[in-house]
């Protein structure tokens, strides 16, 4: 693949208008109208179209998340690991902790926060791997920190690091557009500009759409649930919409500021801030329970990994699996080519050995981190203290967090203090997660264009609070999980053949680099 070749093309395909920029509207369009004008039907076939997955497709979502835990391990640790992203010698844009700080923004910030608490106290009440332990025990509650870990841990970033890393690699080593159908170029040769190029743009255009539209949706319900706690403001979809509306508007002006400014800001406030809520949560929490949970989670994680990760339930009748691991898995692909393309955006200059292991070491981590402070505050409260964390989940999953708060041993306005920073932390993630998915589509829509029009941007940033609203009126929380679920299926298709392009590529740059190695000229 001639650089020169594609730089042309990629000149070709950002100076005329796509089809892209006319069809993905007219569907996201459509797919609004459907909703609000038939939003029974509209639940319902949600519905139908989740258990369908759940229920028949359960093995194929698991199989395909283990099987890029496996790639991009393996793949950092060949020879392949010392290639960069970009020019030889190339060195990263952004700093360590700008870097770090983006992509964990962007990833799961959001979507974190609300389930930290809401999640391990829903296992903790039943799960499939409870076996001998009694429910509420002290054994149940590490089985649900386990099972909550497992959803948010390596298997979801290893994903990220591939998708990143397929599309930064065609990018910054072959000179494509920084689209999804690039990444097929080794298979499709030029056609990647045509039909079938514009199609597997379009699935990742819907991806993100729906798969940044169900964060939005979970954290207008949590962010909800914190102006109750802090103003008394009424819990109802009504006020969830309006606060998708304002805070979308905030999101689509950061967007047209760009990576370097508003989206960069926003990242390394939302990583000082997670900072200033953990510390308070282990200096007025059981902190000596919380260090020496972490460290035990971490290790229980890893031991029970390979168990968790490869069962498939048969039984049709326990929908748990399909309300959970399925569910986690389809998010994890619908967001992928959303957070593929932001982390590729960001990530230029890093071989591909360091890329991976930031990518997929370091949130791991702080995700761990976060799960176990978060997480064992709550179980403490439950099993050494008064409770009452469980029923709250019961009674409201997005009230979990603000009441783990309000039963901490905290004086009445640390506790104010807290839950302000927390509902603060929903509206930054918030915005980040939007503005930066705003930017991500508008470069797929306009064939690799990093720098769209503010119209552009303007739009999709607005369709992707619009399509979480809707969500949220025809169908709640069921509507925004099987939105991910859905669309990760068609999606899933492609990432499988972007990964064999990769492969492809990077097999025939070994054999060329291998042929013009010095010793190989001496061989000669």
């Amino acid at each position: 693949m001639a650089n020169k070749k594609a730089a042309t093309l990629l000149s070709l395909s950002t100076e005329k208008p796509s089809l892209m920029s006319i069809i993905a509207p007219l569907m996201i369009i459509g797919f609004l109208l459907f909703s609000l004008l038939r939003p029974d039907y509209a639940s319902d076939l949600f519905n139908r179209m989740r258990d369908f997955i759940t229920n028949q497709l359960s093995w194929y979502y698991i199989s395909v998340m283990n099987f890029y835990l496996l790639f991009v391990l393996g793949l950092a640790l060949s020879k392949f690991g010392k290639i960069r992203l970009g020019g030889d010698d190339e060195r990263p844009e952004f700093s360590n902790f700008s870097w770090l700080s983006m992509l964990f923004g962007a990833g799961i910030g959001i979507g974190i926060l609300f389930w930290s608490i809401a999640e391990p106290l829903t296992h903790f009440q039943t799960n499939p791997f409870l076996g001998d332990a009694q429910a509420l025990s002290p054994e149940a509650a590490q089985i649900a920190m386990r099972l909550t870990i497992f959803h948010w841990g390596l298997h979801g970033w290893a994903l990220y690091a591939s998708v990143a890393l397929i599309l930064a690699y065609f990018a910054y080593r072959k000179g494509l557009p920084l689209t999804i159908s690039a990444s097929l170029y080794p298979i499709l040769g030029d056609s990647i500009y045509g039909p079938i190029g514009k199609a597997a743009d379009l699935l990742a255009v819907l991806g993100t759409v729906f798969g940044v539209a169900t964060s939005l949706g979970l954290g207008a319900q949590q962010m909800n649930a914190g102006l109750a706690t802090l103003t008394g403001i009424e819990v109802n979809t009504g006020t969830q919409i309006l606060l998708i509306i304002g805070i979308s508007i905030i999101a689509t002006l950061s967007a047209l500021t760009g990576v370097n400014r508003g989206i960069r800001i926003l990242s390394e406030l939302n990583m000082q801030l997670t900072g200033v809520i953990l510390a308070l949560f282990l200096v007025f929490g059981p902190t000596l329970y919380l260090l020496t949970s972490f460290a035990g989670n971490i290790v229980d994680y890893i031991i029970h990994l390979p168990r968790i990760s490869t069962w498939v339930n048969n039984d049709s009748s326990d929908q748990w699996q399909g309300w959970w691991t399925i569910f986690y898995w389809g998010w994890w692909i619908a967001w992928s080519p959303f957070c593929g393309i932001f982390i590729a955006r960001i990530s230029r200059g890093r071989t591909i050995r360091e890329f991976v292991f930031g990518v997929l070491l370091t949130p791991t981590l702080l995700t761990i981190f976060w799960i176990s402070v978060f997480g064992n505050t709550a179980f403490h409260l439950e099993l050494f203290g008064d409770g009452g964390i469980v029923a709250a989940v019961n009674t409201d999953t997005t009230s979990a967090l603000f009441t783990t708060i309000s039963l901490m041993a905290m004086a009445k306005i640390m506790a104010l203090i807290t839950a302000s920073i927390c509902t603060l932390m929903l509206i930054t993630y918030f915005v980040t997660s939007a503005d930066s998915a705003t930017l991500v589509i508008c470069t797929l829509v306009t064939g690799g264009n990093q720098s769209p029009s503010p119209v552009t941007r303007v739009f999709w940033g607005s369709s992707i609070g619009a399509v979480a609203a809707v969500l949220l009126f025809s169908g709640g929380l069921s509507a925004l999980q099987t939105a991910s679920i859905v669309t990760a299926l068609p999606f899933s298709v492609i990432l499988l053949l972007a990964t064999y392009g990769l492969c492809k590529s990077l097999y025939q740059e070994g054999k060329t680099a291998d042929a013009n190695s010095p010793s190989a000229g001496e061989a000669i």
